[in-house]
């Protein structure tokens, strides 16, 4: 990654509502956070293949079957819980929610991106609120694998 890329991914970290800011490849690995509202730089070592991601954990084994999951926000943005305010939510707790199947909208820029499920769960818990703002990686759902 050269110096101009990095620029400007300050510039997009600084003129946003993140905290926080990770990204690694096979060649870098970066992280930022605003500290005093400004964001610091720290480019990392070569990643090496054991290295731990930044992603979410994957999905348990058979024999954990009943721990609680999440599903997170993989964009910044506004949440909502229905496709319009007049029709019921996607899903609420208790339902029992197929792969593939949205469970709510995403707002990022005017752009309505639907989120659906990983896997089929239940819904244990909605974490946030209809219209709220959620950033990258905040649980939206506790969910249970089925």
């Amino acid at each position: 990654m050269d110096l101009a890329k990095i620029e400007e991914l300050v510039k997009i970290i600084e003129n946003s509502s993140l905290m926080t800011f990770e990204y690694a490849d096979d060649e870098v690995e970066i992280s930022m956070s605003k500290l005093d509202n400004a964001p610091v730089v720290v480019p990392g070592a070569p990643m090496a293949a054991a290295a731990p991601a930044p992603a979410p954990a994957p999905a348990p084994a058979k024999e954990e079957k009943s721990e609680a999951l999440f599903i997170t926000s993989p964009i910044v943005g506004t949440f909502y819980s229905a496709a319009a305010p007049d029709v019921p939510a996607f899903v609420k707790v208790g339902d029992h929610v197929k792969n593939g199947q949205t469970v709510c909208i995403l707002e990022a820029m005017k752009l309505m991106n639907e989120i659906q499920a990983e896997y089929d769960c239940e819904i244990e818990a909605v974490l946030v609120s209809n219209e709220q703002k959620v950033e990258y990686g905040q649980p939206l759902f506790r969910v249970k694998k089925l």
